[in-house]
Order: C-alpha cells, then sequence, then structure tokens
C-alpha cells in the first residue's frame, strides 16, 4: 500500500513562505502525476500544483501561480510545493496526491477523484 506523508506546514505572517515536503513510500518516479491539493474549513477540495512525472510539465491554479512551486525528488522520492507571498486565504488542510496513470490529463489535474494515493494531510495557516 502506497503511503504518502505531508510536512512542513505551521502558522505564517501574510507574505510569508513556507515548503511543504511529501514523503513517498514508493518511487516518486513512478506515479504518472504527483500533486498538492489543499482544503480551507466550510470548502471543497482544490488542486493547487502538479507534476506530470513523464516530461516535468507543472500546473498551477490561477490563485497561486507565480507564488507556488512544485518539484520532486524521485532520489528521495520526495515531492514539494514551495510556497511564498503567502496570503492569509491560503490557509487550508494541504495535502499530496499520487496518480498511477501516466496518461496525459491536461485540465483534469485538477479533479481530485483522478488521483489514486492521499496523505493525511498538513495544516497551513496564514495570519494577517
Amino acid at each position: 500500500q502506497v503511503q504518502l506523508v505531508e510536512s512542513g506546514g505551521g502558522s505564517v505572517q501574510a507574505g510569508g513562505s513556507l515548503r511543504l515536503s511529501c514523503a513517498a513510500s514508493e518511487y516518486t518516479g513512478g506515479f504518472g502525476y504527483m500533486a498538492w491539493f489543499r482544503q480551507a474549513p466550510g470548502k471543497a477540495r482544490e488542486g493547487v500544483a502538479a507534476i506530470w512525472t513523464a516530461n516535468g510539465t507543472t500546473y498551477y491554479a490561477d490563485s497561486v501561480k507565480g507564488r507556488f512551486t512544485i518539484s520532486q525528488d524521485n532520489a528521495k522520492n520526495m515531492l514539494f510545493l514551495q510556497m511564498s507571498s503567502l496570503k492569509p486565504e491560503d490557509t487550508a488542510m494541504y495535502f499530496c496526491a499520487a496518480k498511477s496513470s501516466s496518461f496525459g490529463m491536461g485540465s483534469r489535474w485538477a479533479q481530485e477523484y483522478q488521483y489514486d494515493y492521499w496523505g493525511q494531510g498538513t495544516q497551513v495557516a496564514v495570519s494577517s
């Protein structure tokens, strides 16, 4: 069973930065896609960023473009999300997700049901 474990969340003031990490129990290069989602209280889970492992193509939600960067280190089986210029609206539980299939998804990268494996989440709180 694949395990994904997130870390790196915390409390930060607006304008600050955080780096989230996701440790996978299996070779991350073997997944088709890896992604970060987030869920704020009372809201649906939304896709934040994804990476297509086959060619390194990255995808971002419009709300985080230019501020967040997704990356992976397959040698360490790790996925990262570097978050900068954080805003109070970035406050949420952040989840790591992985998809086995490598077929291209295009804009469907942000659909949570596309992913096969999920972590338990790490909380990010941004104060104004």
